[in-house]
């Protein structure tokens, strides 16, 4: 009996002492410099949210040099940060094993600026203001639509190389810029509050900052793919409406140039202009996707040259792991 009992009492002693499952090893890369762009990956990570859906998460930033896709593609690591769904259905097209599997941003930033009070304070000002300054990945992109769908010109671009101090010196030139980023540094520098036109208001309906996987581990390993939703998810909710103090600091700590001025401005931009919770979101949870939106933006997309039509874009994304409303709790009421 008392040798019984000592093995019981050794048995429960070493499983109370046994260490707690490790956690699962994950890389996830972001598509440029620490910002509140990510800010709910980062929340994720420095407030233990994602500790808690058993992941070690570490975040990858990228920059003008980085290629997160090809590192994403070739194992090296297990989730991207991708910008917009061209990329996705240009994957498709090349049969490239990449899937989007959430989408974080219901709107994308993408911007137009103009001046105030000088004839370009309306949408439908817009199309004739020269010059217009454009980087070059906008020019088969986001612009090709405007030309399509509201008449814009190609002999009104001049290129924008992220150098705003043209625009700021020409009241009548309009400039690109993202919603979080530029309109701070215009009215810093310009000393003028620029109008800003977000183009997802005026119909250009891409999802931004997607989490993109290889199908591999879609296939091999959905629990970890789910986990890692599930958590970003739970990480943007806290980070739009909780204590964004530990996501802010995790950003500062990747990017020590960024203010907090500029900070404070990016989240409240996101919180006002709805580029993460509105839309689907607000009834399907924050990464909502749905099939109608995939189609409308892949139509959009053919229509200027831009993707194959004979493409299945259906293979560019799943809906397995998202609209299951994550994270609807902590809505404000």
């Amino acid at each position: 009996m008392r040798r019984s009992w000592i093995f019981a009492a050794l048995a429960a002693f070493l499983g109370l002492a046994a260490p707690a499952h490790a956690l699962d090893k994950v890389r996830f890369g972001t598509n440029w410099l620490a910002d509140p762009a990510a800010g709910g990956f980062y929340q994720a990570a420095a407030d233990g949210t994602y500790e808690k859906y058993g992941l070690d998460v570490t975040i990858v930033p990228g920059g003008p040099q980085a290629n997160g896709g090809l590192l994403l593609l070739f194992g090296k690591l297990e989730f991207f940060m991708g910008g917009d769904m061209i990329g996705n259905f240009l994957s498709a097209e090349a049969n490239l094993p990449l899937v989007a599997v959430a989408a974080h941003f219901q709107k994308s930033p993408q911007i137009l600026m103009s001046h105030p009070n000088v004839g370009l304070d309306r949408w439908e000002d817009l199309p004739n203001a020269k010059p217009v300054y454009l980087g070059a990945g906008a020019i088969n992109t986001f612009y090709a639509w405007l030309r399509l769908a509201y008449g814009f010109r190609d002999e009104n671009v001049r290129p924008y190389n992220f150098n705003s101090a043209p625009f700021i010196a020409n009241p009548k030139s309009i400039q690109q810029g993202y919603v979080t980023a530029e309109p701070f540094e215009i009215e810093r520098q310009g000393n003028f509050r620029p109008n800003v036109f977000l183009l997802a208001d005026y119909g250009y309906s891409t999802y931004s900052t997607l989490i993109v996987t290889h199908t591999d581990l879609v296939e091999k390993r959905p629990d970890l793919v789910q986990r890692f939703v599930d958590a970003s998810a739970i990480g943007w909710y806290h980070y739009l409406y909780g204590d964004s103090a530990p996501g802010n600091a995790a950003i500062k700590r990747d990017n020590p140039d960024i203010s907090d001025d500029q900070i404070a401005f990016s989240l409240a931009t996101l919180r006002a202009r709805g580029i993460v919770d509105s839309g689907d979101a607000e009834t399907l949870g924050i990464g909502a996707m749905t099939d109608a939106r995939w189609k409308d933006f892949f139509d959009k997309m053919v229509a200027i040259g831009m993707v194959d039509g004979r493409t299945d874009y259906k293979k560019a994304y799943t809906l397995q792991f998202v609209d299951k409303g994550v994270g609807l709790d902590l809505r404000p009421k």
